[in-house]
């Protein structure tokens, strides 16, 4: 039999030729879960949806403006892609499996309007955990200000808080949720005792989620509120350092990146340990998903008064952390890792030697040649005017200034 066809071409392989009318006018790819807009046009569920987060209007064919963004799912449609996968099936064209539909936006009310109640709560948690596009139909306020409240009730420590804290980390909060979290002294007290308290992992991580959302939804002065709070630097440190938990060390690295925006919290993420422990795992390559905060919050962490010395020392000596964030150059956190480097090598004729000797400089003329921000250029140009004097003598580029601009 042929091998599967890759549906996404929506033309040819194997003879298969996709009908037109089974194809996402968007993507041209096969339909896997068609929608029906306002203006009766019908979309590949993910096309519509990123059309619509881009900030679009109207109706990617007619040009109508969209009465409203509420997509209807097209069974018939559906159904019909799904026996033409299947009457191809001997051609190697795999059916469609039939998508999952959003939790209904009346049952979340529901659930929301019985109060505060385990079995509502554990419910509103099952759903939130099940998909994104649950934890999207249960993002507003009206549901999130309701968990807000039992989160931080009156009983500190109650299995209703807890649960409710569980399905706030899920569904995240928004500014007015944040404001109602930060603009309370005892809310953010609750959330640095829980993250210090030494207890479960999966409290611990909660109340990080909720830190790093309501961080991520607030400005300076909210982070740097919530960074002065006992308990909260350091909580989230050791989450960074649970290393078999995969999720605590993803929210301690996305809580740490949140609140070191602000300036004011920097010394203290260094005080708590913040820089000795992501520069840990960056030269371990532990980053649990998240390189770029990880790299971004080294970086800022290496300006703070002792944090170059704590990256370091974090990453095992300076050869070592030179080596960790000259690797780190080849991906998406090739910016922070250079400026990470500018920090670390600057003051040591040794550790700019070690970077060349480590492979920076391939790495960073592929930056300045390539797609990179203007940005990320301007910080590799920097470093290779720092590198110089380390360059062999017999390498062109050393006598070259053709790509030394102005930092």
């Amino acid at each position: 039999m042929p091998g599967s066809v890759p549906l996404a071409l929506g033309l040819d392989t194997a003879g298969v030729q996709v009908p037109w009318y089974f194809r996402c006018p968007i993507s041209l790819e096969l339909m896997r879960d068609p929608v029906t807009v306002s203006t009766g046009q019908t979309y590949d569920r993910a096309s519509i949806e990123s059309w619509v987060a881009t900030g679009n209007t109207t109706c990617p064919v007619t040009r109508a403006p969209l009465a409203d963004f509420t997509l209807i799912p097209n069974h018939t449609l559906r159904r019909l892609i799904q026996e033409w996968c299947v009457a191809h099936r001997s051609m190697g064209v795999e059916r469609i499996p039939t998508p999952k539909q959003p939790a209904d936006p009346d049952l979340v009310r529901s659930l929301v309007a019985q109060g505060p109640t385990l079995p509502a709560l554990r419910r509103l948690r099952a759903l939130a955990r099940e998909s994104d596009k649950n934890r999207l139909v249960m993002a507003t306020h009206e549901t999130r200000a309701a968990l807000v409240e039992v989160a931080f009730g009156a009983t500190s420590g109650s299995e209703l808080e807890a649960e409710a804290m569980a399905v706030l980390a899920l569904v995240g909060l928004g500014e007015a949720e944040a404001a109602e979290v930060v603009g309370r002294e005892e809310r953010v007290a609750r959330l640095g005792k829980v993250l210090a308290a030494g207890g479960p992992v999966e409290a611990r991580v909660n109340a990080g989620a909720v830190v790093e959302a309501a961080a991520s939804s607030s400005g300076a002065e909210a982070r740097a509120a919530l960074g002065a709070a006992e308990g909260v630097m350091e909580g989230l440190v050791a989450l960074v350092e649970e290393k078999s938990h995969a999720r605590a060390v993803r929210v301690g690295i996305r809580g740490l990146f949140a609140l070191c925006l602000a300036k004011e919290n920097r010394a203290r993420a260094v005080a708590a340990g913040a820089a000795s422990a992501l520069a840990r795992l960056v030269a371990e390559g532990g980053a649990a998903g998240e390189p770029e905060r990880a790299l971004a919050a080294v970086e800022r962490l290496c300006r703070a008064e002792g944090g170059r010395d704590a990256v370091v020392a974090g990453a095992g000596g300076g050869s070592a952390a030179v080596a960790a964030l000259v690797r780190a150059m080849s991906g998406r956190a090739a910016e922070h890792a250079a400026g990470a480097l500018v920090a670390v090598v600057g003051g040591s004729e040794a550790l700019q030697v070690e970077a060349v000797r480590a492979g920076a400089m391939s790495q960073l003329l592929l930056m300045v040649q390539g797609g990179c921000s203007e940005r990320a250029k301007r910080k590799a140009q920097h470093l290779l005017k720092l590198l110089r004097s380390a360059w062999p003598t017999t390498d062109c580029i050393a006598n070259s200034d053709d790509y030394l601009q102005p930092y």
